[in-house]
């Protein structure tokens, strides 16, 4: 893993991070979770698996410290390295079409389900749930989808112009 790829996942993630920060909760505690777009924007810019499983731990780590949910801290740390080795796998089963903005998209898409789903079930659990899942879900999970594949739909095309103008784009065509 080289410098260059650590200061861009870390800047992902930071980026990430303040994001996931100042968005409120939405429903019971539980907030579109941001970070996610970033960690699989990470993933797809740099598919290593060191570099999903760093990603995965530092996301679960900083979003489990930035979480308004209660006894969120946990159900994240398991959540985010899960999520982040299924969107890994995903991305190397469909790496045909994922190329696209529309194929990182719904990626993207599916990635989030995945860490709803992830994070709902252990937080219920490990701490419980303030409300009902299917409910939670529906208000918190599915919204997050929308606003992430949004998120990733703009802010890929953006990076990806950037990268081909940079050094960046012979390192992530090295570590593909």
């Amino acid at each position: 893993m080289n410098t260059k790829t650590l200061v861009a996942l870390s800047l992902l993630v930071g980026i990430g991070a303040a994001l996931h920060a100042v968005i409120p909760g939405i429903f019971l505690g539980m907030k579109p979770d941001m970070m996610l777009t970033m960690m699989f924007l990470g993933i797809v810019l740099f598919p290593d698996k060191k570099n999903v499983l760093l990603l995965g731990f530092v996301t679960g780590i900083i979003s489990g410290i930035t979480t308004q949910f209660p006894g969120g801290f946990i159900p994240n740390l398991i959540d985010k390295p899960l999520t982040a080795f299924a969107f890994y796998g995903i991305f190397l089963l469909t790496k045909k079409f994922n190329k696209s903005v529309l194929g990182t998209s719904v990626l993207t898409a599916v990635g989030t389900i995945i860490s709803g789903v992830v994070f709902l079930t252990s937080a219920y659990f490990i701490v419980g749930l303030p409300g009902a899942f299917v409910g939670l879900f529906v208000a918190v999970v599915l919204p997050a989808t929308v606003v992430n594949t949004g998120a990733m739909f703009i802010i890929y095309p953006i990076v990806q112009s950037i990268l081909k103008r940079t050094s960046f784009q012979k390192n992530i065509s090295q570590s593909a």
